[in-house]
């Protein structure tokens, strides 16, 4: 009985946790922190929206530039912003993937930056199954 409690605490204090604001870390010069690394697109039907984003912050001291953002395929296109983004604040790179592609989805898309990290590799992932 001791034990379920202790567990059941545990499992309260990590999502507790999980609400908490992440802090972000300066940097000195340019800096890029994303909310999340990886899209998971669940199961899709064929033809559904592909579009996701990944938004991320300028950490640093220093104008952040996404110097290029290239996708592993020719069914994955990212958009990005092409002006600096200015210490504090935020963008996204927007992602189209082409769902009309039945089976499984897992893709990188590697976005190069002046800042800290210089690489960084995004993923999408997910299952397309056929139309209804």
């Amino acid at each position: 009985m001791l034990v379920a409690a202790l567990l059941c605490a545990n499992v309260v204090y990590a999502a507790e946790t999980a609400k908490q604001p992440v802090q972000t870390e300066k940097v000195e010069g340019p800096g890029i922190k994303f909310e999340k690394t990886v899209h998971d697109y669940g199961t899709i039907e064929q033809g559904a929206n592909g579009d996701c984003e990944f938004v991320f912050t300028n950490n640093g001291t220093e104008p952040l530039i996404l110097s290029n953002v290239r996708s592993s395929c020719g069914c994955t296109i990212p958009s990005w912003p092409r002006e600096p983004i200015m210490p504090g604040k935020s963008s996204a790179i927007k992602v189209h993937y082409d769902t009309n592609r039945i089976g499984g989805i897992a893709k990188s898309i590697t976005v190069s930056t002046n800042g800290t990290p210089e690489r960084i590799v995004l993923s999408i992932r997910g299952t397309v199954t056929p139309k209804k």
